[in-house]
């Protein structure tokens, strides 16, 4: 497979270097990174439209074809890799690995799932994978997993018009529970702003807190990911609510509201 290689962890991140090299080191796959030059998380799906975007080449080791940083969002990435800068379209998309989970609603925020879906948007297969904390033991059972995913992925039944978000947890392969299927969680989180001082004297705050772990479903990826699973959500980025959708239809074709807006009273 052609493989780009995303993240919002930027370039040299050690996440997205074990994949990059554990991918290129199985000789099945032909590997190109492009990834922002710095850290970009929680940028959700920003993209550049004020200033120009600058790309440089940068030189990674491990069988890699090539890969460049840019100055632009997860998603600027690869909206440039597949646009102009691989020399032909990838098979599959893959962004991370990311330093931390992506679950729940982490995906609205996420960089890591940000750059994935706008792979989804161009219509290629995409992956967005996380590994539950930043150690290299999380990153090489990650990077396992996804070896082990690629070979039946052109099998799965791809979300439509989506992605496939991972959660990997830190745990040694030993004592990995196995894999699930999951719905993504709830994921909120106790928002602290702490108020603080800069050296003029001017006020400025800086967001801080926790997630919220209770109250998760066992289907969920919250609640699998910290009993040792690693998780697999396909997540598709058409987010009406069609309950809601046919039931306010509904009301519209029968409610006297809907006598209302069609008179002009």
């Amino acid at each position: 497979m052609r493989i780009l290689i995303s993240n919002d962890d930027g370039v040299f991140a050690p996440g997205l270097g074990t994949l990059a090299r554990a991918l290129a080191a199985t000789g099945e796959h032909e590997v190109y990174v492009v990834a922002p030059d710095r850290q970009r998380s929680a940028t959700g799906h920003s993209v550049t439209l004020h200033k120009p975007l600058r790309v440089e080449a940068v030189e990674l080791d491990g069988g890699i074809k090539a890969a460049w940083s840019t100055t632009g969002t997860p998603s600027d990435c690869v909206k440039l890799a597949v646009k102009q800068l691989l020399p032909q379209p990838p098979d599959v998309i893959i962004s991370g690995i990311n330093s931390g989970p992506n679950l729940g609603s982490d995906v609205l925020y996420s960089g890591t799932v940000a750059a994935a879906m706008e792979g989804a948007f161009s219509g290629f297969p995409s992956i967005a994978v996380s590994a539950q904390k930043n150690n290299q033991l999380a990153f090489d059972l990650a990077a396992e997993f996804i070896i082990d995913f690629l070979r039946v992925l052109p099998k799965a039944p791809m979300p439509n018009r989506g992605l496939f978000n991972v959660n990997v947890p830190a745990c040694p392969i030993e004592q990995l529970k196995g894999v699930r299927v999951t719905e993504l969680g709830k994921r909120q989180y106790k928002d602290i702003f702490e108020r603080r001082h800069d050296p003029n004297g001017r006020d400025y705050y800086w967001l801080s807190g926790c997630a919220i772990e209770e109250g998760e479903s066992e289907l969920s990826d919250v609640w699998a990911l910290a009993n040792g699973y690693i998780t697999i959500s396909p997540v598709s980025f058409n987010m009406t609510d069609q309950n809601t959708l046919a039931k306010l239809n509904e009301m519209m074709t029968v409610n006297e509201f809907s006598h209302h807006v069609r008179s002009g009273k």
